[in-house]
């Protein structure tokens, strides 16, 4: 399945500003889309609404963690069998690790990162 993605890396909200994360996927349509949505210090807080594939990638220099909101994302790693994480579930992908998300139906994902993350990958 080939998938478009929608990425955002403009930062939303400032602090003290609330985040409406429920009401931004709820208003998504895209199948693969991600906002940038405050920045904590060195690290963005980001909300992805995924369903397809992403393509296999590394980054470099900086660690990702993906926690799951709503739905299945699965989680291959190179070398390693694939993670399915459900809702309120989490995993960190170190520096360096070859990897890929997938959804099999509509999945919410809330990620942390360092700012400086390119997020289709090195």
């Amino acid at each position: 399945m080939g998938t478009t993605y929608d990425i955002h890396e403009d930062i939303k909200h400032a602090g003290l500003e609330l985040i409406d994360a429920g009401r931004l996927a709820d208003d998504c349509k895209e199948p693969w889309w991600n906002q940038s949505l405050a920045r904590v210090n060195d690290s963005v807080a980001r909300l992805g609404v995924f369903h397809g594939e992403f393509h296999w990638h590394k980054h470099d220099r900086e660690d990702e963690l993906f926690f799951v909101l709503e739905g299945t994302l699965l989680l291959d790693i190179e070398g390693r069998p694939t993670a399915e994480l459900k809702a309120r579930q989490g995993m960190v992908v170190p520096r360096g690790v070859v990897h890929r998300t997938r959804a099999p139906s509509r999945t919410v994902v809330l990620m942390v990162e360092a700012a400086s993350v390119k997020p289709t990958g090195d």
